[in-house]
């Protein structure tokens, strides 16, 4: 018996699902290059991070190959496990935690904070479940309320090692005797030795224009769902609301459509270039391919259970050159309007953490920074505490969604006028994109700067948060100068790989149009 089993038949005793892990140099290797041999799956992801906009975080995730899928929409959840789907008339959080539950993981100190789990996203109308919430006038775009890939199998690109940690996972049978364990552990085994020889082959790199990321692609034709008119319309209905005490803040939303069949894959290779983000990530799930570089965690929680939030708000467009970009700055961070909006939004965080967390561990460690994105800068804060021992993850995700940064405050009052005033459902939009462990950690984040790719489109969602004084025109551009990174990369990612479709092609529908010389 060789060492690595007689550890997991030692750890046996107390865990049903125990990682093991080989190891590849990787210093000729990119994520992105990785990720290609598993690309053209059915579903897959790649996880990244940039810290401070700057510096790559330590690890990037890859996986596919899920050993079982949860997803659903208005009260019917669909569990596929072993070539079978289970239809449950159950809420989506409560069948998650149910499945997840079920499995017991060590936190390995050798081993990165995420081994394996649920890979996926939240929509923005999960709460309807859970709260007595109106639901959008009209659904177009009908996304699932949650839809996760449970992996047993990860791929942790190290940057700091320059090598891969190739992560299976044992799964241990109920009452196992010791051959049980064994045969697990060789399924185990070869499943990661399977991969090791699928990265190792050779793979076709796409053909690009042979030039570099255009600085400023021309957009073309670009719709929204709402004409400029009636989104200004909507800020003013919205102040109505707060002259009257219904609110003090709420967050409106348009989303951009553009037709277009580029490959998903390469408007990610432009989008991390482009706009590198705390939080990056590439998720196939069938038919849907979601893509985004969100600066803004929703919830996190690590194995020391410290659980944190990061609300985001108050924003400027970045400077042409050095000396604008200060300036600007300077005039964010003396901005009354702002400093106020993101006061609130840091009380609301301050007060979702506080219900979960330990008295008195709840406190904000950094506060009012400026971060700064390719198209943007924004107000950041930081705001921490310890979760309590009766509470788990899925209570900590729950007192946060959806962020306050993306509804409003109160947040439930906000959320009925976002559906009242928003006909279309946001889908994934608002909602959190993360990942959930085996072994209890859980880090997530908010679905903005993000691109869901489906039925020939691309759609991007952005929003502004209004308040008493807020000024109608602002508001509306500040949710293009949001979108512009995410449309910019589709462009440019269609002038380096190709394979757009001319404006003949382009379907006449329902949407309007952008006039793209007069805001983006």
């Amino acid at each position: 018996m060789t060492n690595e089993l007689q550890q997991v038949t030692k750890l046996a005793d107390q865990y049903n699902i125990i990682p093991i892990v080989r190891y590849m140099l990787a210093d000729t290797e990119t994520p992105i290059r990785l990720f290609q041999h598993f690309a053209k799956e059915q579903h897959a992801f790649l996880l990244e991070s940039v810290e401070g906009g700057v510096k790559w975080a330590r690890y990037s995730f890859i996986g596919t190959d899920p050993f079982m899928m949860l997803y659903g929409k208005n009260g019917k959840m669909v569990l596929e496990h072993n070539g079978e789907k289970q239809v449950f008339d159950e809420k989506p959080i409560e069948l998650l935690k149910a499945q997840l539950r079920g499995y017991r993981s060590p936190s390995l100190p050798e081993l990165p904070p995420f081994t394996g789990g649920a890979i996926g996203y939240f929509g923005y109308d999960l709460l309807q479940y859970y709260e007595n919430l109106p639901a959008h006038r009209i659904d177009d775009l009908q996304m699932n309320d949650l839809q996760f890939m449970f992996c047993d199998q990860v791929i942790a690109f190290d940057h700091f090692k320059q090598q891969l940690q190739i992560i299976g996972n044992v799964h241990i049978p109920h009452a196992a005797t010791n051959a049980d364990i064994e045969k697990a552990y060789n399924r185990a085994v070869a499943k990661i030795e399977a991969t090791i020889e699928r990265v190792q082959q050779p793979i076709t790199v796409p053909v690009t224009s042979g030039s570099s990321i255009p600085v400023d692609p021309e957009l073309g034709d670009v719709k929204s769902n709402l004409t400029k008119e009636q989104f200004i319309s909507n800020v003013e209905q919205a102040k109505e609301y707060i002259r009257a005490g219904d609110i003090f803040q709420v967050v409106l939303s348009q989303r951009f459509s553009i037709e277009t069949e580029v490959d998903p894959l390469h408007v990610y290779r432009v989008l991390r270039t482009m706009n590198p983000s705390p939080y990056m990530y590439y998720l196939k799930m069938g038919d849907e391919v979601i893509v985004g570089t969100s600066p803004e965690a929703l919830v996190k929680v690590n194995g020391d259970r410290k659980i944190e939030t990061r609300p985001i708000a108050g924003t400027r467009p970045r400077g042409k050159t050095p000396e604008e970009d200060k300036a600007l700055e300077v005039e964010l961070l003396a901005d009354e309007k702002e400093r106020a909006e993101h006061l609130m939004l840091v009380d609301l965080g301050r007060n979702d953490i506080g219900r979960v967390s330990e008295f008195g561990t709840v406190r904000c460690d950094s506060y009012m920074e400026i971060e700064r994105y390719s198209h943007v800068m924004h107000i950041v804060s930081n705001v921490s505490g310890k979760l309590r021992e009766d509470k788990d993850f899925f209570d900590a995700f729950l007192s946060c969604l959806p962020a306050g940064t993306v509804s409003g405050a109160p947040k439930l009052r906000a959320m009925e006028i976002i559906a009242e005033l928003e006909n279309e459902a946001r889908g994934a939009y608002a909602g959190a994109i993360g990942y959930l462990g085996f072994g209890g950690s859980l880090d997530t984040c908010i679905t903005i700067r993000t691109i869901v790719f489906k039925n020939g489109k691309a759609y991007v969602q952005s929003g502004a948060g209004i308040v008493w004084d807020s000024v109608p025109e602002s508001e509306y551009m500040e949710t293009v100068n949001k979108a512009k990174a995410s449309l910019k990369a589709i462009r440019a990612a269609e002038a380096i790989f190709g394979n757009r479709k001319s404006s003949a092609d382009q379907a006449v529908n329902a949407d309007y149009y952008v006039t793209s010389g007069e805001v983006l």
